[in-house]
């Protein structure tokens, strides 16, 4: 049978093991779930009580747009050197790491180190990104959808001018 100290010493020694000889931010990652947690469900409460249905299904279309204006958003929140001032309190600038895109080191210890990685990490801020996507989704799709094609034209401007450099550089 556990007792209370074996209890309270198991989150610890779970830390301990994970982390090994570096330094995990584990509590503050647990934060930021319930935080995310926390804002899906208060999320769901407001559309369900402005009796706003799940759709039956979503259009291939609309996941295709909500997936490149997803990717768009999240790379412009996490290596956009213009949104930098967000992510300031959080990174320290390293340099650039391709084109308009900014290299940070994420600083400092617990919340503000959970939030740096968050910040910084594309692949990370697609969840909440794309969590966001869907409740606008759900709340006024018209709207949505219209922001994601803003997004989604910046994407593919994006390529083209990948694609035009690419074509200057070959003469």
């Amino acid at each position: 049978m556990a007792t209370a100290s074996s209890l309270t010493s198991a989150p610890a020694e779970v830390k301990r093991r994970y982390e090994g000889s570096q330094d995990r931010p584990l509590g503050s990652f647990l934060g930021l779930l319930g935080g995310y947690g926390a804002l899906v469900s208060a999320s769901a409460g407001v559309l369900r009580w402005r009796r706003k249905a799940l759709p039956d299904r979503v259009p291939v279309q609309d996941l295709i747009l909500g997936a490149v204006a997803t990717h768009k958003l999240s790379r412009l929140v996490a290596k956009d050197p213009v949104s930098s001032p967000f992510r300031a309190p959080f990174t320290k600038f390293e340099g650039q790491s391709g084109e308009a895109e900014v290299a940070e080191t994420v600083v400092g210890t617990g919340p503000q180190h959970a939030i740096g990685e968050l910040l910084t990490c594309p692949f990370c801020l697609d969840v909440w990104v794309a969590t966001a996507f869907i409740l606008g989704y759900i709340a006024n799709p018209r709207l949505a959808r219209t922001i994601a094609a803003g997004l989604a034209i910046v994407a593919g401007a994006d390529v083209l001018q990948f694609g035009y450099d690419a074509l200057q550089k070959t003469d």
